[in-house]
């Protein structure tokens, strides 16, 4: 084993990805990479903080960069403006044409800018893998965004991926030195995405060529959202970033005092932010100045879910928030009455019910009006991927490896694939197709079966 060669690693102590917590300045992706990845069970859970006081200890370095191959293994020395090609393909089910029903985007982190994690296109009862990308080296925590028949998602094996939709097959890669954990946007041909070395850039959606780009100086891990003419970022430097979405030139910048790790969530002219803090910040988009702020008690970096006047998410403190927004005031708070478990989970919000994954082992189904527990579904592993409303079904990814599909009203259990691994990213649902990529390297699009 060893730490000075570049070898990559993903932290996880006792399963738990190291996130927002309030005492914390901004922490270097590096510093937290990882446990030794060919480690096993309780072997890298002991040993993951004798990796964290080394790397903490040697400094918060670069890793080499990893080699990029199509049909050898010759390596790039690439810089986060260069385009790449690389990974294979496996393809086990029929390549049918993407249905001509339904919404053909998912472009932003929870499928619109209100973040709520409703799908507006179908999937089929039983959701059959169409095709499986296996990437080589690849991990993969981010969200796909899928626009115009193009799955866009970054891996932190240092690369970010277009591929198509109907068969997975690469169209063009980049590549940024210490990899992507942030879900991209895409809006007019343009695909907008941040490294977890804090650079923001702005990309040729047809060909992969840098427009322009931002470096914040710390890592990115949350989406962008749009409004008007602007694209609006955040980043773990504390700061709410307004762009001009086709030069990058700022329009304005808003600061909290921790770290920023949710999405921003837009209605009307309001920008929500869940931050380190504990505060839900309200943000007037015109002018980048505070409306209003509502004390939270606890940081969290999950994205806020929009739906009318109320706003939903959830914290570290194991409390699950419903707020109206207009008013700035809390409407209800739910905890479970057993387990007091962080969430790391952005809620997806439909047809009056709220559903969050929990780091206990457990998605839950509230009542959107009340706060009431309607369900619980248990898990074998945390829940930190985020659910998607597809109809009367809820699709999640878990720590367990399986994505689950789920009755909304009930959560009982309707459908499942084992896929191996873990989830961190969410499904994104789109053209009647689910795609989703997993910490092992893997993305899956599942849609019809064979007619």
């Amino acid at each position: 084993m060893s730490i000075l060669n570049g070898t990559r690693f993903r932290y996880r102590l006792n399963e738990q990805p190291v996130r927002c917590h309030a005492h914390e300045a901004v922490a270097p992706w590096a510093c937290f990479r990882g446990i030794w990845r060919t480690g096993h069970g309780h072997a890298r859970v002991a040993m993951a903080p004798i990796f964290v006081a080394i790397l903490c200890f040697l400094g918060c370095g670069k890793a080499a960069p990893p080699a990029a191959t199509t049909s050898g293994e010759a390596k790039t020395n690439a810089t986060v403006e260069t385009s790449v090609q690389f990974g294979e393909q496996q393809a086990p089910g029929n390549q049918q044409d993407a249905p001509s029903t339904g919404n053909s985007t998912w472009p932003v982190f929870r499928g619109n800018a209100t973040s709520d994690g409703v799908a507006t296109s179908t999937l089929p009862p039983e959701p059959t893998l169409i095709w499986k990308r296996s990437i080589k080296d690849g991990m993969f925590e981010a969200t796909p965004a899928i626009v115009d028949g193009v799955v866009y998602i970054g891996g932190l094996n240092g690369y970010f991926y277009a591929l198509d939709l109907k068969s997975g097959e690469e169209k063009w890669g980049f590549f940024s030195e210490l990899g992507f954990r942030a879900p991209a946007a895409v809006r007019d041909g343009l695909v907008y995405v941040g490294d977890t070395e804090g650079r923001f850039v702005c990309l040729d959606a047809a060909t992969g060529e840098s427009k322009w780009g931002l470096s914040t100086d710390a890592e990115i891990n949350a989406g962008a959202n749009f409004y008007q003419n602007n694209v609006i970022i955040g980043s773990q430097n504390g700061t709410l970033y307004a762009l001009d979405a086709k030069t990058g030139k700022e329009a304005w910048k808003y600061s909290i005092d921790n770290m920023i790790q949710c999405s921003p969530t837009i209605v009307e002219n309001r920008v929500f932010l869940a931050g380190c803090d504990s505060v839900l910040h309200i943000i007037d988009l015109d002018n980048g100045q505070r409306v209003a702020q509502v004390e939270i008690g606890d940081p969290t970096g999950v994205t806020p879910a929009a739906v009318g006047d109320m706003v939903y998410f959830a914290t570290q403190g194991a409390r699950v928030f419903c707020v109206n927004w207009r008013q700035a005031k809390v409407v209800w708070t739910y905890e479970h009455d057993k387990k007091k478990s962080p969430y790391q989970s952005s809620p997806a919000v439909g047809q009056d019910m709220v559903v969050i994954g929990g780091r206990d082992r457990m998605i839950h189904g509230l009542r959107a009006t009340t706060g009431d527990e309607a369900w619980i579904f248990p898990t074998k592993r945390v829940v930190d991927a985020s659910p998607v409303i597809v109809g009367d079904r809820v699709f999640v990814g878990a720590g367990d490896g399986r994505v689950y599909g789920l009755k909304l009203a009930s959560g009982e259990k309707v459908w499942e694939y084992e896929a191996g691994g873990d989830f961190i990213g969410s499904p994104a649902v789109a053209a009647g197709r689910m795609v989703v990529a997993g910490g092992n390297g893997d993305v899956f699009c599942f849609g019809p079966g064979e007619k």
